[in-house]
């Protein structure tokens, strides 16, 4: 009987248990695709030229098992506040607490372990999905990426399961011990802070070093290794609850004694926030600190993608050099409509590659010069015959010819001592399209042909700026894609996290907007106070993180050419819109549950 009045409450209530339900799913799903990635050495070694990546890694394993225990405490706590009342209910009519707490424990394990099992198939098929669109738009070059990682998934369940299994454990205990009538009355007691300056501006000191030690440590992250990344970790998690502790609680109870507060519900959004907000420095710390990664994830993610062109641009000024075109390669070279081609006759000897000088009389030999010490500037120089042997920039000529020339060196003579030679003439053809990029199919064909003709070229040898964004593309690819794709996880877990802690205390904030209701209060202005409150509690997270993130790019400078600052725009416009989605995602469900 106990459990058919259960399954009552429960299809009552299946769009709640539907939310639940479906953001356990996704914040297993979210930790199995980030462990596909962190358990993966093979993947991790292949994609990524930093040795340290894989203790990167472990650091966020860490980080994400303690938020993903808080996310299941929140979760927890929501399905506690709807099953509070008719646990109650069960017990004033008679139903014994042994019986009540053996249905608490078996409906959280019940509910934990389904979403943990669906959650890890979601997360197979949203690996999937999500590396074949980043791949496919991105244009990457990934090695051993597993969408399904049975030590990922192990991982996964062991973690749920055995987290689950103390919530369902904690419930018990809280509520067979628990009288009826308080469980009937549990959310009508709000927690009002109270401010204490002294301990507050302690406080806020603390909190002010701890994050400034964590800034100095990413600053200085060639110096101090991984020991920066575990200083800036515990410094920057302390600080930023710190002064969410201190501030945020401090700035609501000045707020209501401003005139601000007086005008239409401004009042009551800041007693709504007033009687919850020492509750949600918990949460709102670990929303800004998942902020703060995922933003950055996705803004180190896109300066990784602009690393390439402008590395493969410095590296030569040609796309490809092509011995002896055919009347094919020649038509493929005109449908690219080349920027700059040119032709340079040449005889191979047995201890040099000799070149007609006139020709580069004629059309000068560009190569391309760092100035100074800064990786992204080049000088691009026009060379002569005799400037090209001058400058020591023969060697980007050399990477342009065939296999057996490169490894000769070059000589330039003139047109009677070339004529003397008595090998066969042969032709290089360079040329030069706007963007190598945007042509890398095109490209791919002349390579292959140039290739079977000279069964000695093989990768690299081939040279040219072609080869360039081969090489390189295939050395970023593995960043690019971790960016992007934690980025989009921790997007999700962060938004999932701030609803779930938002959605546990509807039902206690129901009864209020419902004696609003009664006493005249128009349903626009409810729906304004109710998108206030949830605002702030988005925007707070998000000032702080992105912060943390303008902060935090310093680290990244030592492994980008350029400034990791380079159209940092575009990612925050994208990230805001996301942010956006999920912020009015949550305020339609809250308004479901308060304005019915």
């Amino acid at each position: 009987m106990l459990t058919k009045l259960a399954m009552t409450g429960f299809q009552k209530r299946w769009r709640d248990y539907l939310v639940l339900f479906s953001g356990l799913i996704m914040s297993s799903a979210i930790f199995y695709m980030f462990e596909a990635l962190a358990t993966n050495k093979t993947f991790l070694k292949q994609n990524t030229g930093i040795s340290m990546v894989g203790m990167i890694f472990q650091f966020g394993s860490v980080l994400l098992t303690i938020i993903t225990l808080v996310y299941i405490g929140y979760a927890n706590s929501f399905l506690l506040s709807m099953r509070k009342r008719d646990y109650g209910l069960f017990m004033l009519v008679g139903a014994r607490k042994g019986k009540i707490g053996q249905l608490i424990w078996l409906e959280t394990l019940l509910v934990g372990i389904t979403a943990t099992i669906v959650g890890i198939i979601v997360g197979t098929l949203l690996t999937i999905g999500l590396s074949q669109l980043l791949i496919s738009s991105l244009g990457l070059t990934l090695h051993h990426l597993s969408a399904w990682y049975f030590p990922a998934a192990l991982t996964t369940l062991l973690l749920y399961v055995g987290l689950f299994l103390l919530a369902g454990f904690f419930n018990l205990i809280a509520l067979t011990k628990t009288p009826a009538l308080k469980l009937l009355h549990s959310n009508d007691q709000p927690n009002r802070p109270k401010l204490k300056p002294v301990r507050q501006l302690v406080e806020v000191i603390l909190g002010l070093i701890s994050i400034a030690i964590g800034y100095w440590a990413m600053a200085n992250l060639d110096k101090l290794q991984m020991a920066g990344i575990g200083i800036a970790l515990v410094t920057i998690v302390l600080g930023t609850y710190l002064l969410f502790n201190a501030i945020f609680v401090w700035l609501v109870v000045l707020l209501k004694r401003l005139p601000f507060a007086n005008r239409g519900l401004n009042g009551f959004t800041l007693s709504q926030l007033s009687f919850r907000i020492r509750n949600y420095t918990k949460i709102l710390s670990i929303v800004a600190m998942l902020f703060a990664l995922a933003l950055g994830a996705i803004t180190v993610g896109m300066g990784f993608h602009r690393q390439v062109p402008l590395m493969v641009n410095g590296g030569n000024a040609y796309d490809m050099g092509l011995v002896n075109t055919t009347g094919s390669q020649k038509a493929q070279i005109k449908a690219l409509n080349p920027t700059t081609e040119s032709t340079y006759r040449f005889k191979v000897g047995k201890k040099a590659v000799y070149y007609r000088a006139s020709d580069f009389d004629q059309h000068p030999f560009i190569t391309m010069e760092q100035a100074g010490h800064n990786q992204l500037k080049f000088t691009v120089k026009h060379n002569t015959a005799k400037q090209l042997l001058k400058s020591n920039a023969s060697y980007q000529l050399n990477s342009l010819q065939g296999s057996a020339q490169q490894r000769l060196r070059t000589q330039m003579l003139s047109d009677a001592q070339y004529a003397k030679l008595t090998q066969p003439e042969q032709r290089l053809t360079v040329f030069a399209t706007a963007d190598v990029t945007a042509h890398t199919a095109a490209l791919k064909k002349l390579a292959t042909s140039q290739r079977h003709r000279d069964t000695g070229l093989q990768g690299e040898m081939l040279g040219g700026r072609y080869t360039g964004y081969q090489l390189i593309n295939s050395m970023y690819s593995g960043l690019e894609f971790m960016g992007f794709f934690l980025g989009v996880a921790f997007l999700a877990m962060l938004a999932s996290c701030l609803m779930f802690k938002i959605l546990s205390g509807a039902a206690a904030d129901q009864h209020r907007y419902v004696m609003l209701n009664k006493i005249g209060t128009r349903k626009a202005q409810l729906n304004g106070a109710l998108r206030k409150e949830i605002a702030v509690l988005f925007i707070l997270p998000g000032i702080v993180g992105v912060v943390h993130v303008l902060f935090g790019l310093k680290m990244f400078s030592f492994i980008m050419v350029g400034s990791p600052y380079t159209g940092i725009w575009l990612p925050f416009l994208i990230f805001a819109g996301l942010y956006l989605i999920y912020y009015l995602i949550t305020v339609q469900i809250y308004r479901r549950i308060v304005l019915q």
